[in-house]
């Protein structure tokens, strides 16, 4: 639904993205990520059909981005980072409004549907000025959802919710994607981990990394297991001992006082830990094996190299 092929965006001397590449299919939720500034806002304007690219080729549900704009846009739903909303009209009058734009029968029963599925029902007749944040933000998403798009752009679509409003938000755009291709962009790491089929990770205008996350950590951590050891007391003094284990790489004390033991790959330490630490006459209260978070993998691909001088 979404192929994306050399894309570049030159604003003056300034290049955005650069000879970007990826694809997202129906069905599918791909999480957009990247620090401010990475080209994520950019690219999903460009396939939105909001701004013409410098040059590549983008196509979105079957219609070229620069050349057949105006379809494009008739099988997209886009929600901006800031929604674009007409404040001195009610909620529902704008909804039908922009049904009327987009050409949708029954406007008004679309808008009364999609009003539901936002939880807004009860707002219909109030006038956007006085909506929080958070309503807005659930309008801009109405909007983006009445023409029954195949396609949704969602640019930060939980942002200004409280935590109530963003379980209802993801779970009804997972819902929405068992159907559709969604692409989007979030700076909650978490939310992308739990909601995305795949994440892209952008920095400096150039695709980083394009996987499902368990796939990324896979490839960043190159073979090798970490552990989370918890003691009730002593945590530093056991170290030493378990840094002369057999497999363990490296130990460390991390800030909460819980140990972090990086071990060789393949290689099975918990048992001879857990004896280590009886043997030393400390409580064992956890020892958990696990992998790279989203946060960590978003952290490992986009830092700046450092410099000694």
């Amino acid at each position: 639904m979404i192929q994306v092929e050399g894309l570049t965006k030159d604003y003056g001397a300034r290049r955005a993205i650069d000879d970007i590449k990826f694809h997202a299919e129906k069905g599918e939720i791909v999480g957009f990520l990247g620090p401010n500034g990475a080209g994520k806002t950019t690219t999903m304007r460009i396939l939105a059909g909001y701004m013409p690219a410098t040059s590549g080729k983008a196509v979105v549900a079957g219609y070229d981005v620069m050349e057949d704009s105006i379809e494009v846009r008739r099988r997209v739903g886009y929600l901006p980072e800031s929604v674009p909303l007409y404040t001195d009209m009610t909620v529902l009058d704008y909804l039908k409004y922009m049904g009327d734009l987009h050409g949708v029968a029954n406007s008004i029963e679309r808008a009364e549907d999609v009003l539901q599925q936002v939880d807004l029902s009860d707002r219909a007749e109030t006038y956007i000025e006085y909506l929080s944040k958070g309503m807005r933000q659930r309008v801009g998403l109405a909007q983006a959802l009445l023409h029954e798009p195949e396609v949704l752009i969602l640019d930060e679509p939980t942002i200004g919710l409280d935590p109530a409003q963003i379980r209802e938000v993801r779970a009804l755009i997972q819902h929405i994607g068992k159907e559709r291709t969604v692409l989007l962009s979030t700076h909650i790491l978490a939310e992308a981990q739990t909601m995305c089929d795949r994440v892209l990770i952008i920095n400096k205008g150039k695709i980083v990394a394009e996987d499902t996350a368990k796939n990324l950590e896979a490839r960043l951590t190159t073979g090798g297991g970490r552990l989370s050891l918890r003691v009730k007391s002593k945590a530093k003094s056991l170290i030493p001992t378990l840094k002369a284990l057999k497999g363990i790489t490296d130990v460390e004390l991390a800030q909460d006082g819980a140990l972090l033991i990086e071990t060789k790959p393949g290689v099975e330490v918990r048992p001879e830990v857990a004896r280590t630490v009886i043997a030393e006459n400390c409580d064992l209260l956890e020892l958990r094996q696990h992998g790279m978070t989203l946060e960590e993998i978003f952290l490992e691909l986009t830092a700046e190299p450092t410099t000694e001088g």
